[in-house]
């Protein structure tokens, strides 16, 4: 019999894989890898306020990702600096601001292996609350924005001169990827957010014949990883959210195998079915 503990780790993790894999998705079409990484690291940033404020960790990490997200987009426009070199200054100032601010509040007791690694297996009713409620906010509006969002990936001029509004799609997904990362921060831990936003995609990307299959394979790859990897850490006393990546990877290995490409076949794809 599973304790309670268990359970509701595999229901919170397989509630943000279900999210996290339709997203990743865009995130490997648009090569932003990098922008996942730099609010992944600002989320300590989330969590010094947090603690500082006494408010929700999950509410404080969003607000600290949508902030950085938006500043991003205005230096942007700027064209100062390139893309990478601008995500570059933004993830390492937002980390070390973060710790530096949790050194300086000597009166908490922070379980900073936690915060960069994860513990899903503390998470509580709320937390579970908190990733549903978001994380269906979130599918619904990628449902809402994915023509748009997708011409915009494809090809951003066509996508203005159709009247999609690039821009403004761009400015709601770096927001959705915001939420995302903050209702992930629990689970998977700051260094290990970005791993559950493109493995599973990457996976799906090879065994996929349209951009909506890959968005499905990839939540569920997204949700084997979580099941697979604490199963295995149950079993073998394994750090829960590295085990969940380590799954993950096992399965980007898998799709490698030349026989798992029959699936991509039985499925009619092609090399100009996604972006």
């Amino acid at each position: 019999m599973l304790d309670d503990f268990f359970v509701r780790a595999l229901v919170a993790g397989v509630g943000v894989a279900l999210v996290t894999g339709p997203l990743g998705c865009f995130i490997i079409w648009r090569r932003m890898a990098y922008f996942g990484d730099t609010l992944s690291h600002a989320a300590l940033l989330g969590v010094a306020l947090s603690l500082l404020l006494q408010v929700n960790t999950i509410v404080a990490v969003g607000f600290v990702c949508v902030v950085l997200s938006l500043l991003l987009l205005l230096l942007r426009r700027n064209n100062t600096l390139s893309s990478d070199a601008l995500l570059g200054l933004l993830s390492h100032s937002a980390l070390a601001l973060g710790l530096v601010c949790l050194a300086f509040m000597t009166w908490v007791r922070v379980d900073l292996l936690g915060l960069l690694f994860g513990d899903i297996l503390a998470v509580t009713r709320l937390d579970i609350a908190l990733i549903y409620g978001g994380g269906g906010i979130v599918l619904l509006v990628l449902v809402l924005i994915w023509r748009r969002l997708f011409a915009a990936t494809v090809s951003p001029d066509l996508a203005a001169a159709e009247g999609l509004r690039p821009e403004r799609a761009e400015l709601v997904f770096v927001l959705l990827t915001a939420i995302v990362i903050a209702i992930s921060l629990k689970i998977i831990g700051a260094l290990l957010i970005t791993a559950l936003l493109i493995i599973p995609a990457a996976c799906a990307r090879r065994l996929s014949a349209s951009p909506e299959q890959m968005a499905v394979i990839a939540a569920f790859a997204g949700a084997a990883a979580v099941i697979g990897g604490l199963y295995a850490s149950l079993t073998y006393d394994t750090p829960s959210g590295p085990s969940i990546v380590v799954a993950a990877m096992a399965l980007f290995l898998i799709s490698l195998v030349p026989g798992a490409q029959v699936v991509r076949w039985m499925n009619g794809a092609s090399k100009g079915d996604r972006p």
